[in-house]
């Protein structure tokens, strides 16, 4: 039963759960749509791709939400998407069996009790500045957006902080709404007469071993440097102990499951996530994972109109989706940043975590973030060792 002080707080919750659709899905959904085209997928089955990712992430973190009372939210893998978008001499109904490699190995992953035990320790400190990273290659974004297009992110922005100084919890969805509207006035993109319900396409998976072997491991092994460590980290960083075994498994199980309609990966979401974990969601954090009731929703409802909104994003300026990203992450940024100074003796290893994150590298086709962590993580078992008495 839903007390009083929730029902004082579903507007914030709808709110963080309505930025991080907008945000999640209009940042990367064409990266996700040129992978299934790099592999020889149809329009429809890109679309399809769309929808069932969309199915994916609802169902997935309802799961986790409603098992862990924790914010748990679920993504699809965008470094994974690069990497399906540059694979070369793989079919679509290949791809499809290297998508259940990966599923598969995520379960298993979960099953090796040691494995996920270590995933799952992570220095707060480290985790934060992981995240104040990822989310400040977004946010500078802003201001060449704006220079860009001045006549419509200017005003955005304006918007964007006149609304956190009186009504936070709106800021993010009348940027958006606003944004579009601006932009279709301008003339910058074509809104359609009318939504079309899109439609699930079933591939029959083949494992060919080649697929497998060259896409279907480095798929699991991207996913889980890239998305699931800094996801981790990012729940860390929020003050949550996220069941990782648990998180893996059900990950795992919804990849293989809407792999044949052209999921490539579903797994932890790390800047999202950010949305949907702080005070802005609700004060209570025991409070916070209701968010993903209406993140689920919305998620069914992108779903059935993916297509459509497909066609709607691929006339959209680049310049507005960045300005919308960085400005609804702001917040999150700041936060994350404020956490990585908490603790005076883990400053330095968050500083260089940060710099790392920040500076978007890449290496082995692994992104800055784990690489960000994984200098972090070095410098902060050095001191220990070095200096295991110094407070």
């Amino acid at each position: 039963m839903i007390n009083a002080t929730s029902q004082q707080h579903w507007g914030s919750l709808f709110s963080s759960a309505l930025a991080a659709v907008v945000v999640g899905f209009t940042s990367t959904i064409l990266l996700v749509i040129e992978g299934i085209r790099a592999v020889g997928g149809s329009v429809e089955q890109q679309a399809s791709s769309a929808a069932s990712i969309c199915y994916a992430m609802a169902v997935t973190s309802f799961v986790l939400a409603v098992r862990y009372r924790q914010p748990l939210i679920t993504a699809w893998s965008t470094p994974g998407a690069v990497l399906l978008a540059t694979s070369v001499g793989i079919g679509y109904s290949e791809a499809i069996g290297a998508f259940i490699t990966a599923g598969i190995l995520m379960v298993l992953t979960a099953l090796i009790k040691p494995v996920a035990r270590a995933i799952a320790q992570m220095p707060a400190a480290i985790a934060a500045a992981m995240l104040a990273g990822v989310l400040f290659s977004y946010v500078g974004g802003v201001p060449a957006s704006a220079m860009a297009m001045p006549a419509i992110i200017v005003p955005l922005i304006i918007c964007f902080f006149a609304l956190r100084a009186v009504l936070p919890m709106y800021a993010v969805p009348v940027v958006v709404g606003l944004g579009v509207a601006l932009a279709a006035l301008n003339g910058s993109i074509v809104l359609p007469n009318a939504i079309e319900i899109t439609p699930l396409i079933f591939e029959v998976p083949q494992f060919d071993l080649q697929a497998m072997i060259g896409l279907g491991v480095p798929l699991y092994l991207v996913t889980m440097a890239s998305q699931n460590l800094p996801g981790f980290a990012v729940q860390r960083s929020f003050g949550y102990q996220p069941p990782v075994a648990g998180c893996l498994t059900v990950t795992g199980l919804g990849s293989i499951m809407f792999a044949p309609f052209g999921t490539h990966a579903v797994n932890m979401a790390a800047i999202v996530a950010a949305l949907c974990s702080g005070p802005e969601t609700h004060p209570n954090p025991r409070e916070r994972w209701k968010a993903l009731i209406p993140y689920a929703v919305l998620y069914i409802f992108v779903g059935l109109s993916a297509g459509t909104c497909i066609a709607v994003l691929g006339n959209l300026p680049k310049e507005l989706i960045t300005a919308i990203a960085g400005l609804g992450l702001f917040s999150p940024m700041m936060n994350g940043m404020a956490a990585m100074f908490k603790e005076p003796r883990d400053v330095e290893a968050a500083v260089v975590t940060f710099i790392v994150t920040a500076s978007g590298i890449s290496l082995f086709s692994v992104g800055a973030a784990f690489w960000g962590l994984v200098a972090g993580l070095m410098l902060w078992g050095m001191k220990r060792v070095l200096a295991p008495t110094i407070n």
